[in-house]
């Protein structure tokens, strides 16, 4: 399976009591979507393995799960630090005019004007709206993700983003 087919959706971060429990460091939003996927494919380096979940819940501002073959804190020990990635068909489609940040990198990013500006390199939450980060040989741009606004148009098939946005920015 190659890379482009996984996503990063968090890490195993510790271990939580003596029954084999981990950590676990969400990067889905809300945190705990994270347990709604099962396998996990973890990954340390080269090796990877998959594992499915077999229980999860908040513990605090945290997030603990149960993953099969780990009875004891032990083995759960061994597991910290491993990258919890799924597959992207895992995902539930999004709905009209919604993306994931996954699809928008690597997008080619040009103007209404056909100017190339870049390819996106990866997104910022910022609160009050998402930032592309687009970049090419020279320069790094932040375009803000206002759909209408400033993207104009997104075509995942052709991996193109259209912007309403001023190159010399």
């Amino acid at each position: 399976m190659s890379d482009s087919e996984l996503l990063n959706v968090g890490e195993i971060s510790g271990v939580f009591g003596i029954k084999g429990w981990v950590k676990v460091y969400s990067l889905t939003d809300p945190r705990e979507n994270i347990l709604s996927y099962s396998p996990w494919i973890l990954k340390k380096g080269s090796e990877t393995k998959e594992v499915k979940l077999l229980n999860g819940k908040q513990q605090g501002k945290s997030i603990v799960a149960s993953i099969e073959g780990v009875s004891d804190r032990n083995i759960a020990e061994s597991y910290t630090g491993w990258e919890i990635l799924i597959k992207k068909d895992q995902l539930p489609e999004p709905e009209e005019g919604e993306y994931y940040w996954a699809d928008l990198v690597g997008l080619s990013v040009e103007t209404e004007q056909g100017v190339n500006l870049g390819q996106v390199d990866h997104l910022i939450e910022t609160g009050a709206n998402d930032v592309l980060v687009v970049k090419d040989d020279k320069q790094e741009r932040l375009i803000p993700f206002l759909l209408e606004q400033v993207v104009k148009k997104i075509d995942l098939g052709s991996s193109q983003m259209i912007v309403d946005w001023d190159p010399d920015f």
